[in-house]
């Protein structure tokens, strides 16, 4: 376990250290912090359109990072062969792999965790289609200036990485900063507690997406690794089109159940419509969704160590 959790830690600083982790992380809150601008063109649907499109940023987003953060931490290091520097010390495959999937689903559940921080605050900003608190708006964007500011300095003084210690100062202030409002301000026209849950089950996809990325990079390089996780993705989204339909053959629809109990659902983690109309999300829901999410996982680790066991990871390294 302790080797597991090295691996882990290890995976996750790795991932943040990344560049693209960073580049993809600041526009993302840019765009969401812009949001609330676009409410002039809308009607008195100015909320929906801030939480539907933070949403749909940070789960895109997520998606992107989490591809890039397991290409990265998987397949290169089986590509260049530094992998077998890890195996010839007493770690078996099996926890070389979990840690790396805990690593890379603990970064990427950041990445969507800030992203959703940030829909929090642009919920704030957005007062009604003809103006928002400007003094709101400014201030996030300070505080993402901040963030790259502390990352500078810290690459200039210390010699520390960017991306990592940028990351670490937009978790702490962003958290602050929308946690103060929360208990400061008074509240919007959405129901707080409900977006909160529905931008938890964001994360909850973003997780198991994570899952899916760090499988596929046992096999698969960046490009192809892509594909398959966008395939996936919209065949999720499509899920209740494309595998609850009934046919007249018996095979083809117990094939369609198959298929349907392999590929996520990923319209049990969207609630943007339930929280633009007010609609209570309870509890259970949000429990039985974390179960689903678990268990998704706990199956695709376990294909994961199945695929690295007889995975030729020195193969690269002899040329």
């Amino acid at each position: 376990m302790r080797n597991l959790f090295k691996i882990a830690v290890n995976s996750f600083r790795e991932s943040l250290r990344e560049p693209v982790y960073c580049l993809m992380l600041l526009p993302a809150l840019l765009l969401i912090g812009h949001y609330p601008s676009a409410a002039i063109f809308v009607f008195s649907e100015q909320l929906k359109l801030v939480v539907d499109s933070s949403m749909a940023t940070g789960l895109l987003f997520g998606l992107i990072i989490a591809v890039l953060c397991a290409s990265n931490t998987v397949a290169r290091e089986m590509r260049n062969g530094t992998v077998l520097l890890l195996l010839s010390k007493p770690v078996s495959r099996w926890c070389f792999i979990l840690g790396k999937i805990l690593g890379v689903t603990a970064a990427a559940a950041l990445f969507t965790c800030l992203c959703n921080l940030g829909c929090v605050i642009s919920v704030f900003v957005a007062t009604d289609q003809f103006r928002f608190e400007m003094p709101l708006y400014f201030g996030f964007l300070g505080i993402i200036a901040g963030g790259a500011l502390i990352g500078m300095l810290a690459n200039f003084l210390r010699g520390s990485s960017f991306p990592e210690v940028c990351t670490y100062a937009l978790t702490v202030l962003v958290t602050i900063f929308s946690v103060a409002l929360m208990r400061l301000r008074p509240p919007p026209e959405i129901v707080l507690a409900d977006l909160c849950k529905a931008l938890l089950l964001v994360n909850f996809a973003v997780v198991a997406m994570a899952t899916i990325a760090v499988v596929a990079a046992t096999k698969l390089d960046v490009v192809p690794n892509m594909c398959v996780c966008t395939a996936i993705f919209f065949m999720g989204l499509l899920s209740n089109y494309l595998f609850q339909r009934q046919t007249d053959s018996v095979l083809l629809n117990r094939l369609l159940t198959v298929f349907y109990s392999i590929f996520p659902n990923w319209q049990f983690f969207w609630l943007v419509d339930a929280v633009a109309v007010k609609k209570p999300i309870p509890m259970s829901y949000v429990g039985m969704s974390a179960l689903y999410m678990i268990l998704f996982v706990l199956l695709a680790s376990l294909w994961a160590v199945v695929l690295f066991q007889n995975k030729e990871v020195a193969g690269d390294s002899r040329n």
